[in-house]
């Protein structure tokens, strides 16, 4: 039997590893995003909780369908409000973003289905008000009930190293179609990219595996 003062030794030793092991869980293999927004809908509701899948080697494989978290290309959010807290609020925030539980307020990411990738012509609509891709009309059986493929005609060509995105609530998006005059012309770097979308964990109701929907590969 252990002695009451080996386990306090040892405890610190224990909380250390814990957070080591974390932080290398968040930095190389999984972390966690909050759904702040209904851009996503009904594929992930407002204040969902989703695990981004960082595997490198999966990372670089990011295909039609998936749908990826990515650092804000360029200005496509406004600056983050950051409120007035309790310090030793502060600090346990602090620590969960540290650990993967939170993401960093400092960052601006969004999330969206990634519809072209390098090479590939996207346009919209076609004759039967559906995308294209490479010419051929493409099934989004996950697009919010009600809305079309796009309220908006484009017509574009994704450069190597890049992705065009678009929210599964077409209506209430400002994705790809929406920056086509920013530095990228709408379009993601890959750079830019955290991870793929794996799955919903909270809340329970929710739990669920997110589609990349082979359709579109």
């Amino acid at each position: 039997m252990r002695r009451k003062g080996s386990l306090l030794r040892e405890f610190p030793i224990l909380v250390i590893v814990a957070l080591g092991v974390s932080i290398v869980i968040k930095t190389f293999l999984v972390q966690f995003f909050f759904i702040p927004s209904g851009s996503m809908e009904n594929t992930l509701q407002v204040n969902d909780r989703v695990a981004v899948n960082k595997v490198p080697f999966i990372g670089k494989s990011i295909g039609r369908g998936d749908v990826v978290v990515f650092r804000d290309p360029d200005n496509w959010l406004p600056e983050p409000y950051v409120a007035d807290e309790n310090k030793y609020l502060a600090k346990v925030k602090d620590a969960f973003v540290a650990v993967g539980v939170l993401p960093n307020p400092t960052k601006q990411y969004l999330v969206k289905r990634v519809i072209g990738v390098a090479g590939d012509k996207v346009e919209c609509c076609s004759k039967g008000k559906k995308l294209m891709i490479n010419g051929v009309e493409i099934d989004e059986p996950y697009i919010f009930a009600g809305n079309t493929a796009s309220d908006t005609n484009f017509n574009v060509t994704v450069p190597a190293g890049k992705i065009w995105v678009m929210g599964d609530h077409r209506g209430a998006s400002a994705d790809s179609r929406f920056h086509q005059d920013d530095i990228n012309n709408g379009m993601v770097p890959t750079s830019k990219i955290t991870g793929k979308v794996v799955g919903i964990i909270w809340p329970i109701k929710n739990l669920s595996l997110v589609d990349s929907f082979s359709s579109l590969k």
